[in-house]
């Protein structure tokens, strides 16, 4: 399809689109790496998820809940299950297991640990090493995860009432700041 006024080769705006484009100055973006894109792609697709906050906020709970105890590879899953319970948004609640990570899983369940041998009364020591993996855990005795199971279900619980309620404000503020942000640069066109 011809437009009716084709740009001519030498037109004004073509010389200041040639000028721009091999420009010293300009900036040129980077494609990145496949890591990148892959991690930006996600970031923004959570940042951008659609419905009410309380929504939203109930699967963020879900999957703090499902993070804070030591099932190694069943988390997400149970976070998932849990925001379809609850009816919270699933990708929310996977998000929200990754408050477990290989960076802090170590101090939380020592915290867990702690918090339940205080409500127990118990005398079971902690030892990180046997929290290596799920079959390590069920190796161990029956002390020792009770105590580690009551610290994780009261830890869980309070964690996901705190996470649900900060979660509802956060996604509101953020949604506040991004409308105030669209606004003032949708004017300046």
């Amino acid at each position: 399809m011809l437009h009716k006024h084709p740009l001519s080769i030498n037109s004004r705006r073509t010389q200041i689109n040639r000028f721009r484009s091999t420009s010293l100055f300009s900036k040129r973006k980077r494609p990145g790496s496949r890591w990148q894109r892959f991690w930006r792609y996600y970031y923004w697709r959570l940042v951008r998820q659609k419905g009410s906050p309380e929504f939203l906020a109930r699967g963020l709970a879900s999957g703090v809940f499902a993070g804070l105890f030591p099932l190694f590879g069943l988390q997400t899953l149970i976070g998932v299950a849990l925001a379809i319970l609850f009816r919270g948004n699933k990708w929310m609640a996977v998000a929200g297991t990754w408050v477990s990570n290989p960076f802090t899983y170590g101090p939380i369940f020592w915290l867990n640990f702690e918090v339940g041998q205080w409500l127990l009364k118990s005398h079971e020591e902690f030892d990180m090493e046997r929290l290596k993996s799920t079959k390590a855990l069920l190796e161990v005795g029956a002390d020792f995860v009770l105590t580690l199971f009551v610290g994780c279900l009261v830890m869980a619980s309070l964690s996901a009432f705190l996470s649900y309620f900060f979660g509802i404000k956060l996604i509101r503020r953020w949604r506040t700041l991004h409308r105030g942000w669209r606004r003032r640069h949708h004017s300046r066109r």
